[in-house]
C-alpha cells in the first residue's frame, strides 16, 4: 500500500489535462479497482501521457532515447528464418514470416512493443478520442522521409487506412476493419493531422492504427504495388536485396529521423521449418531466430551457448466445433469436450511451462478487461460422460468425426491430444492434419477446410486487445466464424464492449461474455502461450513483440 500511496500526489498533477475520462480512470486507480499495469495501458490508449509518465511507465519515443553506441555494433545480424508463406505485401501479409520482414523497413503510427507497457509514439507523436469516441486525431511526427527522399505527410496515411479498408483491395486487415472504420474515413486536417472517423465509438482504437496491426505499415500515397522490389518505408533499416525463398538483407539508412540503427546489416536467410532453423544456430550460420517453439527446440533450449527469451502474449488455438451441425449443435456435446481436457497437463506438456490456462474465451490474461472472476474450467471426465448421456449419446459417439487442422507449430501434438481425451469419454475422432495452404484453402474470406469443417484446430497470433478475437471467430457474421455460432445476446456485449471507452466499463461486459462464451462453448481455448525467439549470448539488444515482429536497430553483436 506505502507504494501506492506515494502516486496520487504525482497524478493530481496531470488532473488538469487529463479530461474527464483520465480522471476518470485516475479515481479508479486510486480507489484499486484499476492496477498499475491497467491504468497505463489505459493511459497510452487515451493518448494520456501525463498520466503514463506520473507512473513512470511510458518509454520515450525512440528519437529521444539516446545511448552510448555499445561495442560491436557495426556488425552483420545473421537470421535463420522461415520462408515466407507468398509475397511479401503490407496489404496481404498474414503470416510470422512476412510481418516480421516488413517490420525491418516499415513503421506504424504507434508502436505496441510490450504486452507490459502502454503504447508508444512512433510515426504519430499523440492521439486523442472525441466525447463520444468516434473519432479519433492524431498528430504525426515532422520532418520523417520515405526511403526514396519522400517527406511523410497526413495525405500518405489517408492513401494507406483507404487501402487496407477498402472491401475491393484483398486487405487482410479488413477481418479487423471490418465495422470499424470504413474506406474514406481517413480524413488529413492538414499535413501533420489526421482524423479517423469511425462507423461506431471503438474504445480500443489506437490498436488498430498500431503494430499491433501488422498489415497498418504506413506507404506512400504514391505506392502501386510492387512492394517486394522495394520495402518502401521510414524505418532504421532499408532494402538491400530480396530473393523469394532464398533469404533478403537490409541496410543501415542514414537519413532515418531517429536513432540511427547501430548494425550495418541485417541479413535473412529462408528456412522451411524450425528444424532447419536451429540447424543453422547450431552450425554457427546464424544468430538469432523467430518464432521459437518448446516442441523439437530442446537442442537450444539445453545449449549454453544460447539463450530463450520470452514474453507474454494472447496468442492462441481456437478448437471450434460447428453450431449448426450434429453432434455440436448440442451445447452439451460441445462442453462435454471442453471438460475432457487436461489444460494444466497441456502447459506443461507442450510449453513445459511457458503458457497459462485458458477458460474457452479469447481474453488472456495480458488485457486488461480480462475477468478472472469467472470460473476456471477444469478437467472432469465423469461430468463430461453425463453430459453427453444427456444430449442422447449414453454409449458415446460412434459416427465418424474428422478433426481438421494444420501443420503448424505445436497444433498437431494438440490435436493428438484431444483425440486421445475425447477417446477417454466416448467421442471418436479421425484426425485430418493438412498444410496450411490447404487448410486455408481459397483465403481468408473463400472457402476453405477451416471454415467448413466440423470440428478443427486454428491458430490466432497475438493481439494486443481481444477486439478480433470477439468479433472475427464469435459475432454471427464475422468472416471467421468457423464454429458457425449465432448469440444475438454475445453480438450486442461485444458491440457494447468495442464502444466502451472506459477500462471498468470493459470489465463489467467482459465478465459477462467470459461467462456466456463458458456456457455455450462454441470454442475452446485450452491456453495462452508465450512467444520466443532464440539467440547467441553474443547477440543482445535484440527487441521482438508477441506478434512476431524483431527489431534489430539496437542489436549489437559481440564476434
Amino acid at each position: 500500500m506505502k507504494a501506492r500511496s506515494d502516486r496520487p500526489s504525482l497524478l493530481e498533477a496531470v488532473r488538469r489535462d487529463a479530461g474527464e475520462l483520465g480522471n476518470h480512470a485516475i479515481d479508479e486507480y486510486l480507489a484499486e479497482r484499476l492496477s498499475r499495469r491497467e491504468l497505463l495501458r489505459y493511459a497510452g490508449v487515451m493518448g494520456l501521457s501525463g498520466v503514463a509518465l506520473a507512473l513512470g511507465g511510458l518509454a520515450l519515443p525512440r528519437a529521444a532515447a539516446a545511448q552510448a553506441k555499445p561495442s560491436g555494433a557495426g556488425a552483420t545480424i545473421r537470421v535463420a528464418h522461415l520462408t515466407p508463406a507468398g509475397a511479401v505485401d503490407p496489404l496481404t501479409v498474414a503470416d510470422p514470416a512476412g510481418l516480421a520482414l516488413i517490420a525491418q523497413t516499415g513503421e506504424f503510427l504507434i508502436d505496441d512493443q510490450s504486452t507490459d507497457k502502454p503504447l508508444t509514439p512512433a510515426l504519430a507523436l499523440s492521439w486523442q478520442a472525441n466525447a463520444k469516441g468516434d473519432v479519433w486525431t492524431f498528430k504525426l511526427r515532422p520532418n520523417v522521409k520515405f526511403h526514396d527522399g519522400q517527406t511523410l505527410t497526413a495525405k500518405d496515411v489517408v492513401a494507406t487506412f483507404d487501402r487496407l479498408a477498402d472491401p475491393a483491395s484483398g486487405s487482410a486487415a479488413l477481418s479487423l476493419l471490418k465495422g470499424v472504420l470504413s474506406k474514406g474515413g481517413t480524413r488529413a486536417i492538414d499535413d501533420g493531422t489526421v482524423a479517423f472517423h469511425l462507423d461506431a465509438p471503438n474504445g480500443n482504437f489506437p490498436y488498430y492504427v498500431s503494430s499491433d496491426n501488422y498489415n497498418a505499415v504506413i506507404l506512400p500515397a504514391s505506392f502501386s504495388g510492387g512492394y517486394e522490389k522495394s520495402f518502401i518505408g521510414t524505418g532504421p533499416f532499408k532494402l538491400e536485396r530480396y530473393e523469394p525463398k532464398v533469404g533478403a538483407s537490409f541496410v543501415r539508412n542514414p537519413e532515418y529521423w531517429g536513432e540511427k540503427a547501430l548494425p550495418s546489416r541485417v541479413q535473412f536467410s529462408f528456412y522451411a521449418d524450425q528444424q532447419a532453423q536451429i540447424l543453422a544456430m547450431e552450425g554457427r550460420q546464424a544468430d538469432v531466430m523467430g518464432d521459437f517453439t518448446v516442441q523439437g527446440g530442446a537442442g537450444l533450449l539445453n545449449n549454453p551457448e544460447f539463450v530463450v527469451q520470452s514474453v507474454r502474449s494472447s496468442a492462441h488455438r481456437q478448437i471450434h466445433m460447428r453450431c449448426d451441425q450434429a453432434p455440436f449443435n448440442d451445447k452439451r456435446v460441445r462442453q462435454a469436450l471442453a471438460l475432457a481436457l487436461d489444460r494444466d497437463r497441456l502447459v506443461k506438456g507442450l510449453f513445459k511451462g511457458r503458457a497459462v490456462v485458458g477458460n474457452d474465451h479469447p481474453f488472456a490474461p495480458v488485457f486488461p478487461s480480462y475477468d478472472p472472476s469467472v470460473p476456471q474450467r477444469r478437467i472432469d471426465v465423469g461430468q463430461a460422460k453425463q453430459l453427453l448421456a444427456q444430449a442422447g449419446h449414453p454409449n458415446g459417439i460412434d459416427a465418424t468425426l474428422a478433426l481438421t487442422t494444420e501443420k503448424f507449430m505445436e497444433i498437431p501434438d494438440l490435436a493428438v491430444v484431444v483425440q486421445n481425451a475425447a477417446k477417454a469419454i466416448g467421442m471418436r475422432l479421425q484426425l485430418k492434419v493438412e498444410s496450411q495452404s490447404l487448410y486455408y484453402g481459397a483465403g481468408t474470406f473463400g472457402k476453405s477446410d477451416w471454415l467448413d469443417s466440423t470440428l478443427g484446430i486454428t491458430d490466432y497470433g497475438h493481439r494486443g486487445v481481444p477486439n478480433l478475437f470477439l468479433n472475427a471467430p464469435l459475432t454471427s457474421n464475422g468472416a471467421w466464424n468457423a464454429a458457425h455460432f449465432k448469440n444475438a445476446t454475445y453480438d450486442k456485449l461485444v458491440a457494447d464492449y468495442v464502444g466502451a471507452l472506459d477500462v471498468g466499463a470493459q470489465k463489467k461486459v467482459a465478465h459477462q461474455i467470459e461467462a456466456l462464451l463458458l456456457d455455450e462453448t462454441p470454442v475452446v481455448i485450452p491456453y495462452f502461450f508465450d512467444m520466443l525467439i532464440a539467440r547467441r549470448k553474443t547477440l543482445d539488444g535484440v527487441r521482438f513483440t508477441a506478434i512476431s515482429q524483431m527489431y534489430f536497430d539496437r542489436a549489437t553483436l559481440v564476434t
